[in-house]
């Protein structure tokens, strides 16, 4: 769910985002006010970007310190609206992984100020930093829709929201995760301790950059680690504006180090560093792949992946049709498309299908893509050259394999890295447009008869991170939840996320889980410690 401070109500964060992006914020008043708590001149929440933001901090995180790439090299980061560059970042590499592994190592000795801290203490620092990202808002929200692309109205109302909530949520875990003591047969007293792992690599994305940062700041810092993050070459400003927040907050030196720099160097040398005791990534299942050869044939990291995925979305014949269409059209379409998670294969029982389809159509017809900067906007460009060329040649293959494409289908400006909402009919399972992740704007729907031959098909992917179903059968939704290979299963509902539940995939949508109390034991070593004593008595 998502709490909206100047609204000073809560609702669940596919309610908040699916009113947020189908219309203006000026239509969206009438909307909010069938919400129990109704709401007037909701405009005024949001306030208004600078679409040219100063940059300032483009370079190497390290010790605290802003540090040029050993290297001296630099890439371009993109405006993707425009294609145009926005500044150069120093790009690092192998050379600059070892120093922010030097660094963290000594910040984490024993006996360092990080390590005597009170585990209260750390709790303190992360709800500092999640007060500073607050303060700081307007423009990390600005930072994050030119760099990504994503609206502006969505990037602080949703992004920033629930990136301060991870945060204030982890804090809280930060003296509360500990070991038990535990009664050993014999003359021993034996107790178990949560210790930190050490050196943790992180390696995010560029779809949701700092809700990302989030997700992976939170638990480690939390449970004591050391953090060398790297951060997406297409999406760096907004997280380097946070290690000065980070410095800021208190955080001793070496404790988070941020590194932007290219995949096949920066990435790899965290993956494979023989100092680094654990890597977390989120992003394609090829690269998380590498990620975990790389751990293994190194120093045999501990390593959680958050991989790709071709999460079905199955609506039941007797499913509210409204709800139903609004929910997958936000499934498919939010973020540009560009989820993990997205409902990427939205199977319709065949005696709802055509309408479905045509309402589908209609919602799609009705999407306003254009200026992330403008309120109205309800979808921007996708985030680079590569990724809409890559998504345009999807939707030729769809075409090409008899996919009966019902809308869009084409670059939707001038300039920059736009697609039209596109939607495809007749689909089949074997084409390339129902089985290959495309993380894009294009949604596939196919038909099904029975919910055990869709349950088969639903899990007949190579991926398993998410799923959802459209029903007013408790019974139905069960046995559906139960029978999907997915880490997450949404009743009625679509990307509802918070910081207190799980995510993660089955198959090869990953290994781990982030977020929640489970969230936390991928960043902790338990140690048994037995000790031989006079006399034990109950």
């Amino acid at each position: 769910s998502v709490w909206c401070t100047e609204l000073g109500f809560e609702v669940s964060a596919t309610d908040f985002c699916r009113r947020m992006i189908r219309i203006s914020l000026t239509g969206l008043c009438s909307r909010l006010s069938r919400l129990p708590h109704p709401v007037r001149g909701f405009s005024a929440a949001i306030p208004a970007p600078n679409p040219e933001p100063d940059i300032l901090y483009n370079k190497l995180f390290i010790n605290n310190e802003w540090h040029d790439a050993v290297s001296k090299k630099t890439f371009p980061t993109i405006d993707p609206s425009t294609g145009e560059i926005i500044c150069q970042v120093a790009e690092g590499d192998k050379a600059d992984v070892d120093k922010a592994v030097k660094a963290a190592r000594e910040a984490f000795e024993l006996g360092s100020p990080w390590r005597r801290m009170d585990a209260s203490h750390r709790g303190i620092l992360l709800n500092r930093l999640a007060d500073l990202i607050e303060r700081d808002r307007t423009h990390l929200a600005t930072l994050e829709t030119l760099d990504n692309g994503k609206p502006y109205t969505i990037a602080y109302a949703v992004d920033l929201d629930l990136s301060i909530k991870c945060l204030r949520y982890f804090a809280g875990w930060a003296d509360k995760w500990h070991g038990k003591t535990i009664p050993l047969d014999g003359d021993y007293f034996c107790y178990t301790r949560h210790e930190p792992v050490g050196v943790c690599g992180q390696i995010i994305p560029w779809n949701f950059p700092l809700l990302m940062q989030a997700w992976k700041l939170g638990p480690a810092l939390a449970t004591g680690n050391v953090i060398i993050m790297k951060v997406a070459e297409q999406t760096p400003l907004s997280a380097l504006y946070v290690a000065s927040l980070i410095k800021e907050a208190g955080f001793p030196p070496g404790v988070v180090n941020i590194i932007p720099g290219m995949g096949p160097t920066a990435g790899a040398a965290i993956s494979s560093h023989m100092h680094v005791d654990k890597v977390a990534f989120t992003g394609s299942t090829e690269v998380g792949k590498l990620v975990q050869q790389a751990a293994g044939s190194s120093n045999l990291k501990k390593v959680t992946l958050e991989l790709g995925g071709k999460s079905p979305n199955i609506i039941l014949s007797d499913a509210d049709m409204e709800l139903a269409v609004e929910q997958s059209h936000f499934a498919l379409f939010f973020n540009q498309g560009q989820c993990c998670c997205a409902g990427s294969r939205t199977f319709v029982q065949e005696d709802i299908y055509q309408e479905f389809v045509d309402r589908s159509i209609e919602k799609a017809k009705k999407r306003i893509v254009g200026n992330p900067f403008d309120f109205k906007t309800e979808q921007g460009p996708q985030v680079d050259e590569e990724q809409f060329k890559k998504i345009l040649g999807y939707i030729s293959t769809g075409k090409k394999e008899g996919a009966q494409l019902l809308h869009g289908g084409g670059v939707a400006a001038d300039r920059g890295y736009f697609i039209q909402p596109t939607v495809f009919g007749n689909v089949k399972d074997d084409m390339t447009i129902a089985s290959e992740e495309i993380f894009g704007p294009v949604m596939s729907i196919l038909k099904f008869k029975s919910i055990d031959e869709v349950i088969k098909r639903a899990n007949n992917s190579m991926y398993g991170l998410a799923a959802a179903v459209f029903t007013k059968d408790l019974d139905k939704a069960n046995y559906i939840s139960h029978g999907v290979r997915a880490g997450t299963v949404w009743v009625n509902c679509y990307d509802v996320f918070g910081a207190q539940a799980p995510f993660g995939g089955y198959k090869a949508s990953g290994t781990g889980r982030e977020l929640g109390q489970y969230g936390l034991e991928a960043y902790t070593e338990v140690k048994t410690v037995t000790t031989k004593v006079f006399q034990k008595n109950s």
